[in-house]
């Protein structure tokens, strides 16, 4: 198996799930952080169920050989349900676009003081570009922050320990239990994995449909399983270890960030605004594809409408969007991935192919 094939799907497939409001520590702090101690076990709980999903998601994507995730989901759900869950997930993948690029200007001027419409019609321009590249070329920009991210972590979370004047447990006294959706960290942990896999789902598939060996498929999506879940729960140590400031602000990693050093959290702000892109990327491939082929002129004119209308609506705020459409996203992500779960019992126990036919063994 190709060593670079495998770790540019892993880097691909953690770009895509962790995204811009894991980077920022916004959705940490609302789904785990704020559960104190608990945490921990929410985050292994809602990767090992995400990466599950994502891994069952991509096979179907590379067997059938899928140009969208209309397919799978009306082979799953029926014509009229799976059509609802279709039409739900484009809203949901358009309406996250705005989140990640409110995020990115919040970011742009709370590190560097810039207007905040600047950041946002710079990040507008670059994905706009980038969407006129090749696939395959798209899926390499993707995976190019996750090693950055995961050195950048790691240190962050390391210098937290080594210099923070809170322990764990002191900083889990600080947590809001009036933040987390359900306030039970299972709960949240399910409806957290529901919202990942909401996001990545169709931009997944269609890698899984790219991918030339089956082998990257399954174990790249394992590998890149294992990058989210180190980050999510380094990040999540972090914040606990700086919890009486994180919790007064709109970007919290920052603040884990910054105590390194201010040019360390410049850089680590940086970091954060390329996984915006990485995530708009993603999900406005996804939408566009759904309706139009690649680089073709309706593509194009598509492209276009949708990212003005995504600017108009950015305005609302980044943790106002968050708090709102997040875990609606992630119960439509619960229902898809159980559709997905009961496919893989099914295939199991009757020891039958997805679907119809297949080209591939398990």
């Amino acid at each position: 198996m190709n060593i670079k094939e495998l770790l540019k799907f892993a880097f691909a497939y953690c770009g895509i799930v962790i995204g811009a409001g894991f980077a920022t520590g916004q959705e940490i702090m609302q789904f785990f952080t704020n559960n104190g101690i608990m945490s921990f076990a929410a985050i292994t709980l809602a990767v090992l169920m995400v990466t599950f999903a994502f891994r069952q998601s991509a096979k179907v994507g590379y067997l059938y050989d899928v140009e969208s995730h209309e397919l799978p989901l009306i082979k799953l759900f029926g014509k009229y349900f799976g059509t609802f869950l279709d039409y739900a997930l484009i809203f949901f993948m358009y309406v996250t676009c705005f989140v990640m690029i409110a995020g990115g200007g919040s970011n742009l001027n709370e590190s560097f003081g810039m207007p905040v419409w600047v950041g946002l019609i710079v990040m507008i321009i670059l994905v706009s570009i980038t969407l006129m590249l090749d696939f395959d070329k798209i899926i390499h920009l993707l995976g190019i922050a996750t090693p950055i991210l995961l050195i950048m972590v790691i240190f962050m979370t390391i210098f937290a320990f080594i210099n923070a004047d809170l322990s764990l447990i002191e900083g889990a006294k600080y947590a809001d239990s009036t933040v987390p959706p359900w306030n039970v960290w299972w709960i949240d942990a399910t409806v957290y994995a529901g919202l990942m896999y909401g996001v990545g789902y169709s931009f997944i598939t269609i890698m899984g449909s790219d991918t030339r060996l089956y082998e990257v498929v399954k174990r790249g999506s394992l590998l890149g399983g294992l990058f989210v879940l180190i980050l999510m729960l380094l990040l999540n140590g972090g914040l606990l270890l700086n919890m009486d400031i994180a919790v007064t602000r709109d970007i919290p990693a920052l603040v884990v960030a910054n105590a390194v050093h201010p040019l360390f959290g410049s850089i680590y702000s940086i970091v954060i605004i390329v996984l915006i892109y990485n995530t708009v990327v993603a999900l406005m491939y996804a939408v566009l594809v759904r309706f139009t082929e690649a680089k073709s002129k309706k593509y194009v004119v598509l492209l276009s409408v949708l990212m003005v209308v995504a600017f108009l609506f950015t305005r609302i705020g980044f943790v106002e969007l968050i708090n709102i459409f997040y875990p609606l996203y992630g119960y439509l992500g619960i229902i898809i991935g159980f559709g997905f779960f009961v496919l893989w019992v099914r295939k199991k126990i009757q020891r039958s192919p997805y679907y119809d036919n297949t080209n591939s063994g398990e």
